[in-house]
């Protein structure tokens, strides 16, 4: 499931922001999913963030971005864990080009436990 979840995030990402992440990490915590995303920033995004006023600039045309596809996003993601996605919260870093994302869901997930001996149970 987190690996369906990071390819559909790298997916928004690719045609949404018009790029895909360096890296994508997803993890599901009972009732969250939480995706880090790293090196996000275009090179145009990275020239601006050298600056105070451009840092703010990328910050709010991503939260501005990610507002618009938030519906589609929590969408999908409820629709690969098979719940209701209540919120998700985001921020991004632009001085290292790392985003976060953390899906709020309206049910904790049952993970199967894992014996490395036995497999799942």
């Amino acid at each position: 499931m987190e690996n369906t979840i990071r390819n559909a995030i790298i997916k928004f990402e690719q045609e949404f922001m018009g790029r895909g992440p360096d890296e994508v990490r997803a993890v599901v915590v009972r009732d969250l999913v939480v995706v880090r995303l790293k090196g996000v920033l275009t090179p145009a995004e990275r020239q601006l963030a050298k600056t105070a006023e451009g840092v703010d600039m990328v910050k709010r045309l991503r939260q501005n971005l990610i507002a618009q596809g938030r519906e589609r996003l929590c969408e999908q993601v409820g629709e690969i864990t098979g719940t209701k996605i209540l919120t998700v919260f985001t921020d991004i870093d632009v001085h290292i080009g790392e985003r976060i994302f953390v899906f709020t869901m309206d049910r904790e997930l049952k993970v199967p436990d894992v014996d490395p001996n036995r497999g799942a149970r």
